[in-house]
């Protein structure tokens, strides 16, 4: 079964590969992805988890949005602002995110995800 856990590792080490190796196509594609699955709230472990035939509830999309929807979103805005606008400026952004994201994936603690939901984000 693929969780939000697992997905948060591969997601924070696949930043780390693409900056490592400076595989900028692949950030535009994590960028779109990121936002696809923030609009819709269609996520990638969702997809797995029912192409490996495990029964899982579509969460389906709602306001206030959920704290791992709007989550996505704001990655995907700091992705872009650092990683395409701002990239001379910015450099060290990815590299903080991406470690961070890897650590929460690890830890199961994202002060990202504890700050939107304090601030008002659905659980």
């Amino acid at each position: 079964m693929v969780t939000d856990r697992i997905y948060r590792v591969m997601l924070g080490a696949g930043i780390l590969a693409i900056e490592y190796f400076n595989l900028t196509p692949l950030l535009y594609v994590m960028i779109a992805t990121l936002v696809f699955e923030g609009l819709t709230n269609i996520r990638l472990p969702f997809i797995a988890n029912r192409l490996l035939g495990i029964k899982v509830a579509y969460p389906g999309f709602s306001f206030p949005p959920e704290s791992e929807q709007a989550w996505r979103l704001v990655m995907a805005i700091a992705l872009t602002l650092s990683g395409v606008v701002f990239v001379k400026q910015a450099w060290f952004v990815p590299w903080f995110l991406g470690f961070v994201i890897l650590g929460a994936g690890i830890s199961e603690i994202c002060p990202g995800l504890i700050l939107l939901r304090a601030s008002g984000c659905r659980n």
